[in-house]
């Protein structure tokens, strides 16, 4: 049973099972979560596509959104990591608005938790392939195996937002004073939401800056899959000779 063009609903606001799309995905419908119960804004897990061993990072967007915060982007980092370490290729599901906000998560160091992610995908050489489902937004994407960190194929869905933020937040900022001025404010500003989203916060913009390899429907995610990982099979990548890096403990 694969993917539907109905599986990502189209409305940025609602919220789907993440865990559904990929056991929709990969073989026999088994996915193997770990850590379920900690950080549910992320999955982390093994599975198999096309008899291949994978690990699975995606953002959960059933639960906060999907946002990343300290807990999820130390979770994911130890993952990315760990099938790094053990030559583990990685496939990673992207869904997000961006970091959690909010003085507890300051406080606590997000940008130093939330770099620990970044500097995991950067530094793993094993084959990295990414789907775009929907959201995508800000510093959040870039640290979920994009182009922007080697990442070695990523694609994404018609429904896919990619942007340095969504568009009503943009909107509000960039054209202000013109929504101010406006005879109808709220239908000035849905009006120019709306013109946002199609001029830049969609998938054929960052396909056009080469930040994807190509825009796919949901029913062709699997056979994709199978082949970009068919041909990164053979992957071989040095990191820079030095000692070691400085990851951001």
């Amino acid at each position: 049973m694969g993917l539907s063009y109905t599986s990502v609903p189209e409305n940025p606001n609602k919220p789907y099972d993440m865990g559904e799309v990929i056991r929709r995905v990969v073989d026999e419908g088994h996915f193997f979560e770990i850590q379920k119960d900690w950080a549910r804004n992320i999955l982390i897990g093994f599975a198999r596509l096309g008899g291949y061993s994978v690990g699975v990072v995606a953002n959960q967007p059933s639960h906060l959104a999907g946002s990343l915060d300290i807990d999820a982007s130390s979770k994911a980092a130890r993952f990315v990591r760990f099938c790094d370490a053990f030559n583990i290729p990685l496939v990673t599901f992207v869904d997000v608005p961006g970091y959690v906000p909010g003085t507890e998560q300051e406080f606590g160091g997000i940008i130093r938790h939330g770099a620990k992610l970044l500097y995991a995908f950067c530094e793993a050489t094993v084959p990295k392939v990414t789907i775009i489902t929907r959201k995508a937004y800000g510093g959040a994407y870039d640290v979920m195996s994009s182009k922007h960190i080697r990442g070695d194929f990523n694609f994404a869905y018609p429904t896919a937002e990619i942007a340095v933020m969504g568009p009503e937040g943009a909107v509000n900022i960039v054209f202000r004073n013109q929504i101010q001025k406006a005879k109808d404010a709220e239908k000035e500003r849905a009006r120019l939401v709306e013109e946002y989203r199609k001029t830049f916060a969609n998938p054929f913009k960052a396909a056009e800056l080469g930040y994807i390899d190509e825009i796919i429907m949901p029913r062709d995610t699997r056979p994709k899959l199978i082949r970009a990982l068919r041909a990164l099979e053979n992957k071989r990548e040095k990191n820079p000779p030095k000692k070691h890096g400085n990851i951001p403990l």
